[in-house]
């Protein structure tokens, strides 16, 4: 067994790969750019070299420097993680015959089989792998592009030929979008890989996309860890998975566990990897790519299977047997996964970026009959950069069933603390509540059928509005008690008990009676009686509230005049105000909003990658504008109206804020 790895990745899976090799006896090395100096990976690990700048380009993708850190300090393996450079041919054969060193990972010749789409889906027709109409080799230019599919029709789906985690991927529904999507993928794959090579498949829609998890070592050994659900999608990157899969029966699962160890047998598999497969509502499925290389949803599997996918990596690539056939391949209970993004919601789930004021995760562990499981690679003050994936974290529930597995994801997700940027919580938690999710009528279209106007959080009921206002009226009543105890204040003796009016969603209530003693809520909102308890002081993020029947776990952020709540993934704004104070609120005179409809804004900070008009062209609805590049993935900003460009403010090369004006109309 090895004495000391070198892990080529940042992040969650650098932190996973560490406690691993750690717990194994194994001293680990981490390599860091500019931007993860003071990273959580490189503070777990046994030592740390930098590698370079921040772009990708310069450090993570850097493979002298990642060998000289190796050969630096004397490790004997290199763990490539995911993305960066663990599907790289040529980076497993200069960790191997260069370097002399071990590549924890398929072999080279594997990686050059399955890591390359294109070649993968040769061998996948060769070993009978059913696969998706389209092209067996890379798209040359816009002409080819358009014959290919002119034989296939629309949809389709340009791929990258090294891509994964949805880089270099756009669907395609008419000829006027063809152009751009080549564009935009082949600079995502060159930014992302180093490798822009394309190729066009046939897009079915209303399909889910289910995955089989392989594993294989260097003795011929290939078996299969059962399937993953990862159907719910956004920007054609998952978002949340589970296993197993509540639509695969036992024999379809036979069949495409054998199909995908025919498929690593025939490439001469021996790591981890993964077989993907999109699966039609008559269970046909369809080969659409293998990823030669440690999944980001492993994890489900691990819960599910009780088995550690990085250790068994590990003691592949160092020579040892697998230490189980098929046959001992057990499945149990049911493992979710949601994914925290640093990303908008609302606003089509742009990424966002900035620093983490506040950040926080529940404890890892037991609740009840289920278990907690947090994969993070960041802190608290941690920059969330531009250069990078905009993943925060993974938090991961298992339970004996899927509702609660489900239930329990839910009152997690309400625990997970993060301040100074956008993030996706509250959408997750809205999935978990979603009726069509719990009862697993899943597609890759799920979130556009779910919310077809954009997320805009799950609407306030009855319950939610009361229970928010007891919130808020809990925490006014403990700052009011707080500050009349400091002494030389002017605030008086603290009353007993109160009243207010509190606004939510639009709607006054009225609150009576209100006092919180000893830890116990009382009000008397809208003429009926709430009881609660909390222990909740000032200056916390989480405001728990303790019902007769339940306990909830209110997000609470104090600001000028109102508290911003959320749970559930619901998110409201709430006002607390003494009746008079309400009477006069009445008087004030409304805001007007900024008149903006005639200029662009960047909707997240950014790279101009390029600006599409000119001042004085005229564009119709729809029309690509200009392209901004974020953590990875370009946006094409289209015209939302017909209208004449007046004025452009940036160039290509540019770094945006959010809201920086790109251009103005006439």
């Amino acid at each position: 067994m090895f004495q000391k790895i070198l892990i080529a990745n940042r992040g969650e899976i650098a932190c996973r790969i560490i406690k691993t090799a750690q717990r194994m006896g194994i001293s680990t090395v981490a390599v860091y750019s500019d931007a993860d100096r003071d990273a959580l990976h490189v503070e777990m690990a046994d030592e740390a070299v930098r590698i370079g700048p921040p772009p990708a380009l310069e450090s993570y993708l850097n493979t002298h420097a990642i060998l000289d850190a190796a050969k630096r300090t004397k490790a004997e393996a290199v763990h490539p993680g995911y993305g960066f450079l663990s599907e790289r041919q040529s980076f497993a054969e200069a960790v191997t015959k260069v370097a002399g060193l071990v590549f924890i990972g398929p072999c080279p010749e594997a990686i050059a089989a399955l890591g390359d789409k294109i070649y993968s889906k040769k061998l996948a027709k060769a070993a009978d792998v059913s696969i998706l109409p389209g092209n067996l080799g890379e798209v040359v230019d816009l002409d080819h592009a358009r014959r290919i599919v002119a034989e296939i029709g629309y949809p389709v789906i340009v791929k990258s030929s090294a891509g994964g985690g949805g880089k270099g991927l756009r669907v395609v529904r008419s000829d006027k979008d063809l152009e751009q999507a080549l564009c935009s993928s082949h600079n995502e794959a060159r930014t992302s890989f180093g490798d822009d090579r394309l190729f066009i498949e046939k897009f079915v829609t209303g399909t889910r996309h289910i995955e089989i998890q392989i594993i294989g070592d260097k003795h011929g050994n290939v078996v299969h860890l059962g399937e993953r659900e990862c159907s719910i999608q956004r920007r054609h990157q998952k978002v949340i998975e589970e296993a197993p899969s509540v639509f695969v029966d036992a024999p379809m699962r036979e069949e495409m566990g054998a199909q995908a160890v025919a498929l690593a047998k025939a490439a001469g598999y021996d790591s981890a990897g993964t077989v993907e497969f999109a699966v039609d509502k008559e269970r046909n499925f369809y080969f659409l790519e293998m990823n030669a290389r440690l999944q980001v949803e492993h994890t489900v599997t691990e819960l599910a299977t009780g088995l550690d996918i990085v250790e068994l990596m590990i003691r592949s690539s160092a020579g040892e047997k697998l230490p189980l056939d098929q046959h001992a391949v057990r499945t149990k209970g049911w493992a979710l996964e949601t994914r925290v993004y640093a990303e908008d919601p609302a606003r089509g789930f742009l990424p966002s970026s900035g620093r983490l004021s506040r950040y926080s995760m529940p404890a890892e562990g037991k609740r009840g009959d289920a278990t907690v499981r947090i994969d993070t690679g960041v802190h608290e003050g941690d920059e969330v950069s531009v250069f990078y994936d905009p993943m925060i974290a993974k938090v991961c529930t298992y339970a004996p069933t899927r509702i609660e597995a489900i239930d329990t994801m839910a009152r997690v997700l309400d625990e997970v603390v993060v301040g100074g940027i956008r993030q996706n919580l509250s959408f997750l938690n809205a999935v978990m509540h979603s009726q069509r999710f719990r009862a697993g009528k899943l597609s890759t279209a799920f979130i556009n059928e779910e919310f077809p106007h954009g997320f805009r959080g799950r609407p306030l009921d009855v319950a939610s509005k009361r229970r928010f206002v007891a919130a808020a009226v809990a925490a006014k009543l403990a700052r009011t008690k707080r500050a009349s105890g400091i002494s030389g204040t002017l605030n008086g003796p603290h009353r007993a008990s109160a009243g207010f009016v509190a606004v939510v969603g639009g709607e006054e209530f009225g609150v009576t009676d209100a006092y919180l003693r000893e830890g116990v809520l009382f009000a008397c909102i809208e003429n009926e009686n709430y009881a609660a308890e909390t222990d909740w002081r000032p200056g916390r993020p989480i405001l728990f509230l303790r019902e007769r029947e339940a306990e909830y776990a209110i997000q609470i952020v104090r600001l000028a005049g109102a508290y911003a709540l959320s749970q559930g993934g619901i998110e409201a704004l709430v006002t607390v105000r003494t009746p008079r104070a309400a009477e006069l609120a009445r008087f004030m005179s409304k805001k007007t909003r900024l008149d903006t409809s005639k200029l662009l804004h960047c909707p997240m900070p950014g790279l101009v990658v390029s600006v599409r008009v000119e001042p004085g062209q005229e564009v119709k609805t729809g029309e690509p504008l200009a392209v901004v590049e974020a953590m990875k993935m370009e946006n094409v900003l289209v015209a939302e109206r017909d209208g004449t460009i007046g004025q452009v403010n940036v160039r290509t090369g540019d770094n945006l804020a959010l809201n920086d004006v790109i251009l103005e109309f006439a």
